[in-house]
């Protein structure tokens, strides 16, 4: 459960599926510092087209996505040392995002009504393998 958007989080993993370990964590590095764009596929209404991208034209900077993302990448190598596999011929081979629970709020307002502010939290799912051919 993270509190990150949902639709951002779809994006960011999208566009690290099937990097290698190291090109993964550099791209969401270079996303944080705002060097890079992720390229939007699904969700990008009224979004800027940004040069280098060639997956698309429209992107975007999403850079509390990419930060929770890294720590989940971070975590899946940690896992990834610890059972024994080389990592420098990591892979993602999995990245997926899906919407959590919802954190319901009520904003009061005026004459005894409420205005109710929904917070939707992320489930992120990141699987790292072996590069193919690497044995």
């Amino acid at each position: 459960e993270l509190r990150i958007s949902p639709k951002n989080a779809r994006e960011v993993c999208a566009a690290i599926k099937g990097m290698k370990l190291d090109e993964a964590r550099e791209f969401l590095e270079q996303v944080i510092r705002k060097k890079k764009a992720v390229p939007f596929k699904r969700f990008k209404k009224k979004l800027p087209h940004r040069r280098g991208l060639q997956k698309a034209a429209a992107g975007r900077y999403p850079v509390k996505a990419a930060q929770k993302i890294l720590s989940v990448l971070e975590s899946a190598e940690a896992n990834a040392n610890f059972k024994g596999l080389d990592v420098e011929n990591l892979r993602v081979i999995h990245a997926a995002a899906y919407p959590g629970m919802k954190i319901k709020r009520y904003i009061p307002r005026a004459m005894g009504r409420a205005t109710p502010r929904f917070e939707t939290l992320c489930h992120v799912e990141i699987v790292l393998g072996q590069a193919e051919g690497q044995g």
